[in-house]
């Protein structure tokens, strides 16, 4: 699996605060999405209210906990390493350690994890984290311990989640669940079920609560946020029929995004992730209208070929497309854009290929996450699509997007050079115990000397250099957004 950004982090995670009164310990991982990570964030709040600390330690845990990611195949792969490698610390040094699942792949491969297999204590589905307690008490008792059933609304608004292995600086806040667009490669309407809307007054509270602990960051989180719709109060299965639902007050996307930043005008805000048949052009305006809306859009399109998009049941053309990127450009200039790839899509040609590259030159992206095709059970492609083009051939159309891509990021880095940006400082540099590393406001990772800034520090950074995935400059000074909210 090949990408310009590596967006499969996995890490044990420890809680920013630890009840006194907690005597167990929790040693929760997560993988794939960043839903899955907010996910893991909400079970960690869920068990800390019947006892559980987080621990980053594996040999000293009560409970074993990895959040699950059925999207790509390497991705179920690692998984399946790391529940090997759970057993073997049960089997010799912890054996009153108890190992569940959760997430996508549990729903997916709930009976071959726990009843063929027998690798694990406990299966819980993405829509069943609350079902925890419950579940934990039939493993103590010896039963079968499973809750699959994805629900019609549970959304999780009422769960306040804790903040795992962050930096305190970023965080995510979950807006949407589940997906109803049904593309023909993928698992989501399956093991997250149907879509659904949070209440956006229980989103406003949880960021005007991140903005009293201190984070200067929040992103929006959906499989699709530009869906986003509430209905004056309700979720749309709450009303009797159409024209209830018409006389009701809808939230759409653009107005929540309105609504959050507002809310918390010096807090960057970003959303994730956009689909090209949904997003309207308020949402652009939106953007337009806040400073504190970052303007960076991950836009995923999947391919450049018509032929191709419908075959993959997506509800845009590859002209709607561009309309939508013209229309980017128009309304955001200097907005990043990136996207989603998937090659040797079953029946591919190299006219379908060249489509996607043209594509992305047309485009120019900022950076993108790119796959090969790999059969997911249970989709529509994997019933009725035979996965007809030769590995060979996926891997050299891959390399080619590859390569293509950091020609582009090369060339939107570059661009930047003698520039001044702001960049939220985040942590320290990878490289260097010496320089910080941030992100501007286009979602792209800057490096420059500490000096005496500090985490959390929003910063204009003069650009004296770059490579294709990060920009090198120096500090001149807080930004004016820094000196705002510091009342400096």
């Amino acid at each position: 699996m090949e990408k310009i950004i590596d967006e499969t982090k996995q890490g044990s995670a420890l809680l920013q605060e630890q009840k006194a009164s907690n005597t167990k310990k929790l040693f929760i991982e997560s993988y794939g999405c960043q839903m899955n990570f907010n996910d893991s964030e909400i079970v960690a709040s869920i068990l800390a209210d019947i006892g559980y600390n987080t621990t980053n330690l594996l040999e000293e845990a009560d409970l074993v906990l990895v959040n699950t990611c059925s999207i790509r195949d390497k991705a179920e792969q690692t998984i399946r390493k790391r529940l090997e490698k759970y057993n073997a610390v049960k089997r010799e040094e912890n054996p009153d350690m108890k190992v569940g699942v959760l997430g996508c792949m549990a729903e997916r491969l709930k009976e071959k994890l726990l009843e063929e297999e027998k690798i694990v204590d406990l299966v819980v589905g993405p829509d069943a984290y609350k079902d925890l307690p419950n579940l934990l008490k039939e493993v103590e008792e010896g039963r079968e311990a499973v809750n699959v059933i994805l629900s019609k609304d549970e959304t999780y608004g009422d769960i306040s989640p804790v903040r795992l292995g962050g930096n305190g600086v970023t965080a995510f806040v979950s807006i949407t669940r589940g997906c109803d667009n049904m593309c023909t490669f993928c698992v989501v309407p399956f093991t997250r079920g149907r879509e659904r809307s949070r209440d956006p007054y229980s989103i406003i509270n949880e960021v005007n609560d991140l903005a009293k602990n201190g984070y200067k960051e929040i992103t929006l989180l959906g499989q699709n946020v530009d869906s986003y719709l509430w209905y004056g109060g309700g979720l749309k299965k709450d009303f009797k029929n159409a024209s209830e639902i018409q006389k009701a007050t809808a939230i759409n996307f653009a107005q929540l995004l309105d609504m959050v930043a507002t809310a918390q005008p010096h807090i960057r805000i970003r959303f994730s992730t956009s689909n090209p048949q949904d997003m309207t052009e308020d949402v652009l305006h939106t953007m337009a209208r806040h400073r504190n809306i970052c303007k960076y859009i991950h836009l995923p399109f999947q391919s450049g070929s018509n032929r191709i998009l419908k075959e993959m049941n997506r509800q845009h053309t590859r002209e709607e497309y561009m309309e939508l990127i013209d229309k980017i450009r128009e309304i955001l200039p200097g907005c990043s854009i990136s996207h989603d790839i998937i090659t040797g899509f079953p029946t591919e040609t190299e006219e379908d290929h060249q489509d996607t590259l043209s594509l992305m030159e047309y485009v120019k992206y900022d950076y993108g996450f790119m796959f090969m095709y790999s059969e997911r059970p249970g989709t529509l492609a994997a019933r009725k699509l035979e996965d007809d083009v030769p590995e060979e051939v996926k891997k050299r159309r891959l390399t080619e997007i590859v390569d293509l891509q950091r020609e582009h990021s090369a060339f939107r880095t570059q661009e930047m050079v003698g520039k001044v940006v702001e960049v939220l400082i985040e942590r320290e540099a990878r490289k260097s115990d010496e320089e910080w590393s941030g992100r501007t406001p286009q979602n792209t990772v800057a490096v420059f000397p500490k000096e005496h800034y500090k985490p959390g520090d929003f910063v204009n950074v003069k650009i004296l250099d770059c490579t294709s995935a990060t920009l090198i400059g120096e500090a001149v000074g807080y930004s004016e957004n820094q000196l705002k909210s510091n009342n400096f």
